[in-house]
Parts: structure tokens; sequence; C-alpha cells
């Protein structure tokens, strides 16, 4: 159930965005993590610090994409959320006594220290392949970054908003747009499902990597 409420503003984001286009998508996300928040707080009286974080990023990239007309603020923010978890993770390594993980999950499941320290590192590589898979998909993959800023120099606007294509641009610039649409539709597909399956996935894999380590615990201590 968390799992589903924490990509909520993703899922809202992905929705918006396939009705009115990535600006109102990015406000609808803004509102949907705010109103996270205080679903938090109301039902807890506390708000995890890296939820907060989360939305802080959000609202200044998201509120950047808005005020300026350009969607690479808020590409930008999945790959810092993630790259801030990894140095929470990292941190945690010798700040607090115990890893992140075992700190999130020691009270479910019982470990050797060794697991629960290969698990923290696990965690801390998977956001930065996430991050960087993330930038990857912005730049190389969807060629987005470079449809946009070809477009910004062709039309001669640098706010252009690829939702209304056919409303602005006419011939060879409306062509190109929609090239550029279809580019960043390319990143909002990989922000929903790509990031999500990639969560999922390892996840999963967590979990069979600490059933079978639980059942290694049962029979003989790990010392390694």
């Amino acid at each position: 159930m968390k799992f589903l409420i924490d990509f909520l503003p993703i899922l809202l984001f992905f929705v918006a965005y396939k009705v009115a286009g990535i600006y109102v998508a990015t406000g609808v996300a803004i509102a949907a993590a705010l109103a996270q928040v205080a679903w938090a707080w109301h039902r807890h009286r506390h708000v995890e610090t890296m939820l907060l974080v989360t939305l802080g990023l959000l609202v200044v990239f998201g509120g950047m994409t808005i005020a300026l007309h350009d969607p690479i603020f808020v590409m930008w923010k999945p790959t810092l959320v993630n790259w801030l978890f990894a140095a929470a993770f990292l941190g945690s390594v010798w700040i607090g006594g115990k890893p992140l993980i075992e700190r999130m999950m020691s009270h479910a499941i019982e470990v050797p220290a060794p697991i629960w320290s290969r698990l923290n590192w696990l965690w801390v590589l998977f956001f930065v392949f996430s991050g960087l898979a993330n930038l990857y998909v912005v730049y190389v993959y969807s060629g987005f970054y470079q449809a946009q800023q070809a477009l910004i120099a062709a039309s001669g606007s640098a706010e252009v908003d690829l939702a209304k294509c056919v409303e602005t641009f006419t011939g060879a610039l409306l062509v190109q747009c929609q090239d550029a649409q279809v580019r960043e539709e390319t990143w909002v597909n990989f922000k929903l499902f790509g990031m999500m399956g990639l969560t999922i996935l390892f996840v999963v894999a967590q979990g069979f990597y600490l059933a079978r380590h639980i059942k290694d615990d049962d029979q003989a201590p790990e010392t390694h």
C-alpha cells in the first residue's frame, strides 16, 4: 500500500501529461506530493525526511519547469532524488551505528549484520544506477534534449509547449515540434514504467536475497 502511495504523484503526472502536456502534469505532481505529505502528517503526525526532500526538489525543479517553460528541470528531479537517497544510504554506513536499510527493516526481519551492510551497499548502487539511467534516457536514448534545443534554435523561441505543436507551428517546424514531443513522451513513459519496473525488480531480488539468508541463519550463522 505504501509503495502505491509513494508512486501516486508519478502516476498522476503520467495521466495529466497524456491529457494536457508536461506543464500541467508538473503542476499536478506538485499538488499530489503536497497532498501526500499532508496525508502523512494527518495520519502519523510525522513526515519522513526523504519525503520532504522529494517534495522540496519537486517544488523547486517543477516550479522552474513551469516558470521557465522548460521541461529539462523536472526531468532532472528523479536523478537528484535517487542520488540523494544514495547519499543517505551511503552516509548511514558511518553515521548512526547501523546501515539505513537495517534501521528500516530490522523490526520485521532478522539477518546477520554483514547481510544488512551488503544490502545497504546494493541500495546505494541501485540509486546511483537509477539516477544515471534517467539521464541516459533524457540525453541519449530519447534524444529529447538535442531535439528541444534544435527546435528552440529553429523557432527562435525558448518557451515552447510541445503539447501545442499543431496550434503553434506549421510546416517543417511542426514536424520538428512533434518529433521533440515524441521524444519527451519517451522520457515520461520511462519515468513511470521504467523507474517503477526497475524498483519492483530490485525489491523482488532483495526479497529472495533476504529469504535465502534467513534460511541460512536458521541453520547456521553467517559470518562473512
